[in-house]
């Protein structure tokens, strides 16, 4: 009889830990005070299986970890997901919210958590600070269940946190993330923080200037209210001869933080180069933001009036020097009159006869 076929390799097991077996109370012994809800959300850290298949990279191996809201959780949850997390509370609050950590690779991932601040760029995009600086706002307010987590292979981890608004927190806005650093890399996810009480929009444009060289409207946008904001420019200008620039408001890619400045640019690429230019600047937001300002400027094409004013040095150089010369020529002595000796001797005696008898000589 033909052997049999051997039977195919069972796959690997996927390998999650086990939850530790609860402690039964043993008799006589005291009974515990409550923790509160606070504190009871920070006292463990849940794993949960990510799936059987590894996900994929880009380049064919395992995708790095990664980190997001957990679905479901917050003051504003989501069951399709969240891109980031949504808070808000009244001064002296304690808001509760989940961060996932997935791992689908086949090693253990250790991952570090932090609390950070929003901040803006120099071009207007948020960035969040250092490791080495420490938040006051936001990232100072956070606190999470552990800050180191080591989540096992193709395993998530849910790491519970809290937000614990500050009795004398002011109303509005107060951006924020949670950034996760392991293995060389460094990932951020947004906190929408907002602090009840009431809310101002404002902004104002400052610092108008027109750089015909560079062919760019320099500004500044700085946000006076407390509520984050994402503005539109509206740019016009004036010339001796009637408009020479009309752009309808658009929306700039600024997300421009409550209390800060940026300094923008605006291109002009056909700018001109012999005019007296008014640059008028329009900026408003949502909540009835709006502000304008305006700057001025006097184009002179400063090469082209070196050279005339070169040629007319020139010119005048050549007068003045020619006025000179011909000042500086000696004048020629006029020749005198030649007598002979006979004819001077008859004039003396005539002068000499007309003396005294009151004739003119």
């Amino acid at each position: 009889m033909p052997p049999k076929p051997p039977e195919p390799p069972k796959p690997p097991e996927l390998s999650v830990p086990s939850m530790p077996p609860k402690q039964h109370k043993q008799p006589g012994r005291p009974r515990q005070p409550r923790r509160s809800a606070a504190r009871a959300v920070l006292c463990a850290v849940a794993l949960v299986a990510a799936g059987a298949a590894p996900a994929q990279a880009d380049g064919g191996g395992p995708a790095p970890w990664t980190v997001a809201p957990s679905a479901g959780g917050g003051t504003r949850p989501a069951k399709d997901g969240r891109p980031a997390f949504y808070a808000e509370g009244t001064p002296g609050s304690v808001l509760q919210d989940t961060l996932s950590v997935t791992n689908p690779g086949p090693k253990p991932r250790t991952v570090s958590l932090r609390g950070a601040d929003a901040d803006n760029t120099a071009s207007g995009a948020v960035s969040v600070t250092s490791a080495k600086g420490r938040p006051k706002e936001t990232g100072a307010w956070l606190t999470f269940a552990r800050r180191r987590v080591t989540v096992p292979p193709r395993t998530r981890a849910e790491v519970p946190f809290t937000v614990t608004v500050p009795a004398g927190a002011l109303p509005g806005d107060h951006p924020g993330a949670i950034v996760a650093s392991g293995g060389g890399r460094m990932v951020g996810v947004r906190v929408h923080l907002r602090v009840g009480g009431p809310t101002l929009s404002a902004l104002t444009v400052e610092r108008v200037k027109l750089d015909a060289d560079a062919d760019r409207i320099t500004y500044d946008l700085v946000n006076r209210g407390n509520t984050v904001l994402t503005p539109r420019l509206a740019v016009h200008a004036e010339g001796w001869f009637g408009t020479l620039l009309d752009r309808p408001a658009r929306t700039l890619p600024v997300e421009l933080l409550p209390g800060h400045r940026v300094s923008l640019t605006e291109p002009w690429k056909d700018a001109p180069a012999f005019d007296a230019v008014d640059v008028e600047l329009t900026a408003t937001a949502a909540g009835g933001a709006r502000d304008t300002a305006s700057g001025s400027a006097r184009l002179v094409p400063w090469g082209a009036v070196a050279g005339v004013g070169a040629l007319l040095l020139g010119a005048a150089g050549g007068v003045i020097a020619l006025v000179r010369r011909r000042r500086r020529r000696p004048e020629e002595p006029e020749p005198e009159a030649h007598q002979d000796p006979e004819a001077q001797q008859e004039n003396g005696a005539r002068e000499l006869a007309r003396a005294g008898t009151g004739e003119e000589l």
